[in-house]
Order: structure tokens, then C-alpha cells, then sequence
């Protein structure tokens, strides 16, 4: 039976939610989470009870949500006729209507999202069905090569692309909560309806209201803010090939450090270094694999290589610890109520049943024992396709297995390896999107970049997923020939990246290239090491904001829609404009966003807004234009992050005007302050600086007075 919210009574009115009766034993239940954020909730009342959740309901609860509590307060109004009301709260308010029944959401009193009149419950496939009316393009849901805007229908069961949060340059955001399958239609217009199906039986979404850029700060401290990486994990990480023996591959790390291309980061390559144990409840070191412990530990993970680990969820079928885990019901089952076994290139297995305490925590704590005192991360080898028919001790099975036990599998590992760290890191390589890609770093895409076009599809795939709100995601140099054009250009928009991999059995390691490439590429490296500290800025930045590494023209600059055309280009942190070529030309066509000025960091001119340049730029560089009123702080020319000095993070700051705002840096100590025409900035001393034309630097103690020249 279908059933249609019409009729509703206010029932219960307190500071942070309001409740409404319906006609159908149903409740409305409508919470000021926090300024312009509307927790919009409706089932049983029953449903709805927190204070009635039983343990493992609690658990499931903090896994998806880090802000439960209403930090803001409704100013509430009957509205006439009667049988409708608004809640306000600052400068955003959501009026309910009923005959016929709508959410009107508004912002400064004009009116940014409404839902149509469907808002009901399908009790015979258990499913709600909410329908918004709009106008505007949709961005967010996940990761894709398709057009930015999102169109279609997109269905979250087994879709490891997908990301259960939408926004709207028109100034608003949704975000649903449930582990349970959700469908989004998206229509084929920019005005078509926006419908989402939800299959379970209470109604849980979060609509914000604000600027996009706030929407995203406001999901980020919904869900967790992000964890910070290690800092050699920014670094160039180099992959062991399968089969590569530990001493060859380290070998081979020596070589092309010693050609003038450092690696900080050794991925090594699956199954798990530390396999679980054949007879007894316990992972330790595969010593076959790794050689001597002790060595190792010393050399590797406590020495001058920073290490990406494999980690494996699976229990070897056919071993006496196996046995003994499906006796104790610590293992994923079939229909059958045995434990289900999964096909892995490195042999069959059963997995841990993570929604049972015992085997969450022996998995996460003997991390934490093996990996203590080391800034090591892990990359999680398990591709976790849960099947129809598998089923966890207490019953969880189908989409909603599908969607929790990632979600636990990555808590686990972000809980060991942040563990005894002030501030916790964190860096867990996996390739699979969920809710936790929001909040640990570590996310890969694969691309087979054989061509141009190919190039193109790598840089949608890293801007839609990051306008998803997930902070940042990594890729793989590599090409199937040698091909120098292709190769610089990848390597250009893979320096202004949260970063980049090159496999050891790459047919295009930098060595394999002429001289001349060579002393390009050298160039490029030495940049990316210069721009360490910018990039772990712009990462711990995003603890405070959302705001991911790299922003699509709709996120920076949601009211230019000149801007939202031109795809190929993207903000870098908040400071650069980034224009890569990504075709065989040496001409791209840039648009400079309006209402700002634009510095040319290859040339140093100065370039207003609301343009277009048709630029021309060789192979041993890319079009990057400074945003006036930013500065770019940049770290000294080191060999490899293993020189990386704490004492000495910074070495040069390049001003694109005037300064305005604090820069973006890691450990950031720089303030700004304005005063008279003139910007006084603390936190310079020993750092040159290189202002723009027309300006003039005078150093005062520990102060640095920028004034316009006279």
C-alpha cells in the first residue's frame, strides 16, 4: 500500500526539532542540526527512538553519522492558512505544507529547494519516494568519466562508484542516510525532477542550505572530517610489480633515486604482509616474504622508506584456524549457514565477520600492534564483493551488508593506524568508494592511459569524485609505449594532484626517456617536492572546511556559469587555477574566472577576470595562474622527502597581489592581518619573498609590512 503524507500536527515543539503526527501512526520529525542544515526524519515512531537502539544499532549509528546532537534552534510560526509552518533558523527557514503536502527550503527568504507533492511510503517494497522540483544542474553521487552534471538514474547497491551525497550551485545539498539501497533520478534536464527511491523503512535525509561551499563544510562535520596523511605519503610513491622480490624492487628504488627521480613511498604489492596465522586468532609478518623482522622493522619501517603495506580480510579455507573461526561463527556465512568462501588470486578464503566486536577488534588492534610507532599506511587488497545470500551473525545480509562491511573494514584500519598519534594520521590505499572516503585519505582511481582522450577521462573521474565531497584521490603514471608528449603532460597534472604512483614494470620509468625528457621530468619532481607543504595544507585545510584538493569550476565558482563550461581546468587548493593540455597541441584555451584577478605563474603578468586566453605553453610546463589576494608557500628543492627538515618546512613565498587571506600550509603559522591599505604578515622570517609587480616589502623584526608602491 502506498501511503502520501497529507495531514499532519504539530505535536511536540522543543528548541532543536519539531515532531508532526500524520494520519497514518507515521512522524515527521524535522531537526535544526546546525545552521542551515535540516535533518528531515519520518517512519514509526518507534523508528525514529534513538534512546531505544540497542548496542549494536548505536554502533551502526556512529559509524555513519559524527554529529548526532541539533546544534541550532528553530524559531517557529504557524502560517495561514492553517495546517502549515515555518522553522527558522539564521537566515535559512523550511516551511511544511499539507493539501498537498511540501518542503519549501529558503534562503534570505528566496526560495532554493521545494519537493513536489510526492513524499510517501510503499509499504509493499518498503520504500519512500521523495521528488524535488529543479532548476538548476545537480554535481556529486560519486565518481564518473560522464558529464559533471548528473543525469539519469544512478542506484547505489554494488555501485563502488557511488557517494550518497548531492548538491547544487542553486545553494542547496542532500545527503542520505541510510545503508540500505537508494536509487537517484536525475531526469535529462538541467530542470527535470529529482526523485530518490529509499528501500527501508524510516526516512533519514539531510538537506543543507548555503553556499556550496558550506554545504560541504556542513557534510564533512556530518559524516567525520578528514584524517591527516603522513606526510611522505604526498610524496611519489613507487609499486612493486607482483611477483618482484623485496630486495630487487628496493634495488630498483635505489637506481632511480640515484638517476635523479626519488621515491618516497614503497607500495608493496598484494597478498598481505602479515597473513593470519594457520592454527591460531592472530596476523603476524610474513617473514618467507619480508626476510628477517627485525631487519626489516629497522631498514624499512623504521629506517629511510616510508611503506604502503597490504592488508587482507581473508582467513585461508582449508587451514585449522579456519575451521575454528566458522565454528565460533567469527565468518562471513552462506546460505547455508557455513562460512562463505571467496575466490582471491591468492587463494580461497573466508572473511571476518566485522559486525561481531570480537573479530572487529582482534582485527584492529593486532594493526595497531604490528604497525605502532611507524607512519606506515595500508592499502586494503580486498575487493569485498558481498554476494545475495551471504549474511553476518545477526542477520545483515544483501545491499545492506554491502554497503556496512567496508565501512567497518576501513573504521578498523583508520583506528589503528591513528592510534597513540596527536594529530591522529591516517592513509588507507583502497579503490572503493563509501562514506569513509570522506574521511581518511588514501582513494585511487585506475585509468588505462593510452591516450589523450584517456588523460581527459583520469581528470573527470578525480573532479567528480571530489565533488563528492571526498577530499582527494590518487593515480598511476603509466602508458603502454614510450610517447614523451603524452608522459610530460600526465606528469604536469599529476604534480598539481594529491598524488601519483609509477609501477616498477612500467615501460615509461623516467629513466627510459632521452636526456633532454629526462632533465624535464627532473623538473617537475623537484616542483612536486617544493609543493608538499602547499598540498598537506590544502588536506589539513579541508579538517576545517571539506573542501577537497582539486574543485571543478561549479564548486569554486558557483555563480560564474561561464566558468561551470570549461571542464578541463580546475582550482588547486584555493590558491591556483590549474589549465593542463590535454590533447597533442601546445594551445588551450583558458577562462579566467570573474570578479578576481589572475597572476601567470610562467610569466608573472597580471590578467583580469571574465576572459578567455588562448595559451600557448611547451611540454616542460603547464598553465598555472595564482589568484590575487592568495599566496603560494612553497618548500625547499629536496631530493626525497627522507630530507624533509620540520625546522625548515618553508623556503619561499610567491605573492599574487596584495595579500588578503592566511595562506594555506601545513602546520600553518602565517597570519595575515590588513590595516591601512597595507598587509602586516607574521610568520616570514627567513623565507624569500617574491611580490608581485607593483609592490613593496619591508621587514620589521619578525613582521613584514606589503604596501603598494609609491
Amino acid at each position: 500500500m502506498a501511503i502520501q503524507l497529507k495531514h499532519l500536527a504539530l505535536s511536540e515543539q522543543q528548541a532543536g526539532f519539531c515532531v508532526f503526527t500524520t494520519e497514518h501512526d507515521w512522524v515527521l520529525r524535522i531537526e535544526a542540526t546546525a545552521l542551515g542544515v535540516f535533518r528531515l526524519r519520518c517512519g514509526l515512531a518507534a523508528k525514529l527512538d534513538d534512546s531505544a537502539l540497542n548496542a549494536k544499532a548505536q554502533a551502526r549509528r556512529d559509524l555513519l553519522l559524527a554529529r548526532q546532537e541539533q546544534s541550532s534552534e528553530f524559531i517557529v510560526e504557524t502560517l495561514k492558512p492553517k495546517q502549515a509552518w515555518r522553522l527558522s533558523q539564521g537566515n535559512t527557514a523550511v516551511e511544511i505544507h499539507t493539501n498537498p503536502f511540501s518542503l519549501q527550503f529558503f534562503k534570505d527568504e528566496q526560495l532554493v529547494l521545494r519537493t513536489k507533492d510526492v513524499l510517501g511510503f510503499d509499504s509493499s517494497k518498503e520504500q519512500w519516494t521523495l521528488q524535488f522540483a529543479r532548476s538548476e544542474n545537480i554535481y556529486g553521487l560519486g565518481r564518473t568519466t560522464d558529464r559533471y552534471a548528473r543525469y539519469g538514474e544512478i542506484y547505489s547497491d554494488g555501485n563502488s562508484e557511488y557517494v550518497p551525497f548531492a548538491w547544487s550551485p542553486q545553494e542547496w545539498g542532500i545527503f542520505v542516510n541510510s545503508l540500505l539501497p537508494v536509487t537517484h533520478h536525475l531526469g535529462d534536464t538541467a530542470d527535470s525532477d529529482y526523485t530518490i527511491n529509499i528501500y527501508d523503512k524510516a526516512l533519514d535525509i539531510f538537506i543543507y542550505i548555503a553556499s556550496p561551499s558550506d554545504i560541504f563544510n556542513q557534510f564533512s562535520a556530518t559524516v567525520g572530517r578528514v584524517v591527516q596523511p603522513p606526510l611522505r605519503a604526498v610524496g611519489v610513491w613507487f609499486a612493486q610489480a607482483d611477483q618482484q622480490s623485496l630486495v630487487d624492487f628496493t634495488q630498483q628504488a635505489q637506481e632511480m633515486t640515484k638517476a635523479g627521480f626519488a621515491v618516497d613511498t614503497l607500495q608493496l604489492a598484494p597478498p598481505s604482509v602479515f597473513p593470519f596465522q594457520e592454527d591460531k586468532p592472530s596476523m603476524d609478518w610474513d617473514e618467507k616474504r619480508l626476510g628477517d623482522i627485525r631487519t626489516f622493522m629497522t631498514t624499512y619501517l623504521k629506517g629511510h622508506y616510508h611503506l604502503c603495506l597490504p592488508t587482507s580480510l581473508g582467513v585461508p579455507v582449508g587451514t585449522a584456524l579456519f575451521t575454528d573461526l566458522e565454528d565460533r561463527a567469527w565468518l562471513l556465512l552462506d546460505e547455508t549457514g557455513k562460512a562463505a568462501i571467496f575466490h582471491t588470486p591468492y587463494g580461497d578464503v573466508g572473511l571476518l565477520d566485522l559486525t561481531y566486536k570480537d573479530a572487529y577488534k582482534l582485527w584492529s588492534s593486532r594493526h595497531q600492534q604490528l604497525l605502532d610507532n611507524t607512519d606506515a599506511t595500508l592499502s586494503l587488497t580486498d575487493t569485498l564483493d558481498i554476494e545475495d545470500g551471504i549474511s553476518a551473525r545477526q542477520g545483515e545480509e544483501g545491499g545492506f551488508l554491502r554497503a556496512l562491511y567496508p565501512l567497518w573494514a576501513e573504521q578498523a584500519l583508520i583506528e589503528a593506524l591513528s592510534a597513540n598519534k596527536t594529530p591522529s594520521e591516517a592513509y588507507i590505499r583502497r579503490h572503493t568508494l563509501s562514506l569513509n572516503s570522506a574521511r581518511v585519505t588514501g582513494l585511487y582511481t585506475t585509468a588505462d592511459v593510452r591516450h589523450f582522450e584517456d588523460l581527459r577521462a583520469l581528470l573527470r573521474q578525480h573532479l567528480t569524485v571530489q565533488a563528492s565531497a571526498i577530499v582527494s584521490q590518487t593515480h598511476t603514471i603509466d602508458l603502454p609505449r614510450l610517447d614523451k608528449q603524452l608522459y610530460l603532460r600526465f606528469l604536469a597534472l599529476s604534480v598539481f594532484s594529491a598524488g601519483f604512483v609509477i609501477p616498477a614494470e612500467s615501460v615509461c620509468l623516467p629513466m627510459m626517456f632521452d636526456k633532454a625528457t629526462q632533465k624535464i621530468i627532473k623538473q617537475f619532481w623537484l616542483l612536486r617536492s617544493r609543493l608538499i607543504p602547499y598540498v598537506l595544507g590544502i588536506i589539513e585545510d579541508a579538517n576545517r572546511t571539506g573542501l577537497p584538493v582539486q574543485r571543478m569550476m561549479p564548486l569554486a565558482f558557483p555563480q560564474d556559469k561561464t566558468a561551470w563550461e570549461y571542464e578541463d581546468q580546475f582550482l588547486f587548493g584555493p590558491a591556483l587555477l590549474v589549465a593542463p593540455i590535454l590533447d597533442k597541441g601546445n594551445t588551450v584555451n583558458i577562462y579566467l574566472p570573474r570578479g578576481e584577478a589572475w597572476w601567470d605563474l610562467n610569466t608573472g603578468i597580471r590578467y583580469e577576470g571574465g576572459q578567455i586566453l588562448a595559451y600557448q605553453c611547451e611540454v616542460d610546463s603547464i598553465p598555472v595562474f595564482g589568484r590575487e589576494g592568495y599566496m603560494l608557500c612553497l618548500g625547499p628543492e629536496l631530493s626525497s622527502l627522507a630530507e624533509f627538515n620540520s625546522a625548515r618546512v618553508l623556503d619561499e613565498v610567491w605573492l599574487f597581489g596584495m595579500p588578503i587571506h592566511n595562506p594555506v600550509v601545513m602546520r600553518n603559522k602565517i597570519r595575515v592581518m590588513q590595516m591601512q591599505g597595507s598587509s602586516y604578515i607574521k610568520g616570514f622570517e627567513g623565507l624569500r619573498i617574491l611580490q608581485s609587480e607593483g609592490l613593496e616589502v619591508k621587514r620589521r623584526g619578525a613582521e613584514v609590512r606589503i604596501s603598494r608602491e609609491r
